[in-house]
């Protein structure tokens, strides 16, 4: 017993020498008021030491840690303004219908003072960046060893960022976006619809319009809508309401108006505890919150949606010229909350 207990206090006194130094060192090379945060990061690095980590994986870890750092230190100056990330595939020419359709796109998009976000590489990637100019453009770049180089109209840019690995990239594509955009693509546009909507599912990420636009009278997308109907739904691996967290659109301007739509008056959210803060650009009449409660009451664990005219405690005053609409959401039924969200801005 008195052997353990001189181990427990050897131990203790190392995590409080250690305390101790990490408050030093914050106190005097990175300053502010993340001190916890940058604190908790230095322990598990002294952590990963103890742990005889090999150098492959601190490798993994320093890249990524570099990686995301950068792509931070780039989007912060545009926190305020709204982005829209765009997939599709990067073999498309120029003179093809779904390049001409990306392009327009993102022209209509940035005269909503939206911004873009691509992959930075050719086909829709550049005529994402080809339709919003450089100056709206965002290039989120991986290193391949083939068919892979940075467009244009983004190279050299300040705003874009390299990537070596895709789990990096593929934060930030969802991370910076307020709506995500897909044309007609091979194995990786896929991957980014399916991983887009999961995160949406699973309340991974807030709700954001997800929208798969064609050529006019392509059947790229009207395809993987039959299949996933056919086999997802149709074999009950996903909700009938799960269809309505993605839109089709025939061409740039239903998506450009499905995503002005989203945002007519809704504007964001916050879980503040067991509540869902949905925040609103103007406030719903009393007769459009008991409709709202009435159509979606069902997907709270209890009581009803209220509406209220400052944030909540657990916000820290964010926002606090906007409305909410406050209810203890199931976190589940996230089809349902997309169709509330679209409910809100269609209320008069």
């Amino acid at each position: 017993m008195h052997e353990f207990a001189e181990q427990m206090r050897s131990r203790e006194e190392i995590r409080r020498n250690r305390t101790e130094a990490i408050h030093k060192f914050l106190a005097e090379f990175a300053p502010g008021e993340h001190e916890d945060l940058l604190g908790q990061m230095l322990v598990t690095i002294c952590r990963l030491s103890a742990d005889g980590v090999e150098r492959g994986d601190l490798k993994i870890l320093n890249t990524t840690l570099r990686e995301l750092r950068y792509a931070f230190k780039t989007f912060a100056p545009y926190a305020h303004t709204r982005k829209v990330t765009i997939f599709g595939s990067a073999r498309t020419p120029e003179d093809h219908p779904q390049y001409v359709e990306a392009r327009k796109f993102a022209e209509l998009i940035q005269r909503q003072k939206w911004m873009v976000i691509t992959g930075a590489g050719d086909g829709i990637m550049r005529a994402g960046h080809h339709g919003a100019t450089r100056e709206s453009s965002f290039g989120v770049a991986i290193s391949l060893p083939f068919e892979q180089g940075t467009n244009d109209f983004i190279t050299g840019d300040p705003k874009l960022v390299n990537f070596k690995y895709f789990f990096t990239r593929k934060l930030m594509f969802v991370k910076e976006a307020s709506a995500i955009v897909l044309f007609p693509g091979g194995f990786g546009t896929q991957d980014e619809c399916f991983e887009a909507l999961t995160l949406v599912q699973t309340s991974k990420t807030a709700p954001i319009p997800v929208i798969l636009c064609d050529e006019p009278d392509g059947t790229y997308w009207q395809h993987w809508r039959t299949y996933v109907k056919a086999e997802l739904l149709g074999n009950e691996m996903i909700d009938a309401a799960d269809m309505d967290l993605f839109h089709l659109a025939d061409d740039a301007e239903d998506a450009v108006a499905e995503i002005v739509r989203f945002y007519r008056r809704y504007h964001s959210m916050r879980y503040v505890g067991d509540l869902l803060a949905l925040r609103l650009d103007s406030p719903l009449t009393d007769e459009s919150l008991a409709e709202i409660n009435e159509r979606f009451g069902d997907i709270l664990t209890e009581g009803r949606f209220e509406q209220v005219g400052e944030p909540l405690k657990g916000e820290h005053g964010e926002y606090p010229e906007k409305a909410r609409l406050v209810g203890a959401f199931d976190r589940r039924s996230n089809g349902r909350l997309r169709a509330l969200i679209d409910c809100i801005n269609d209320a008069p």
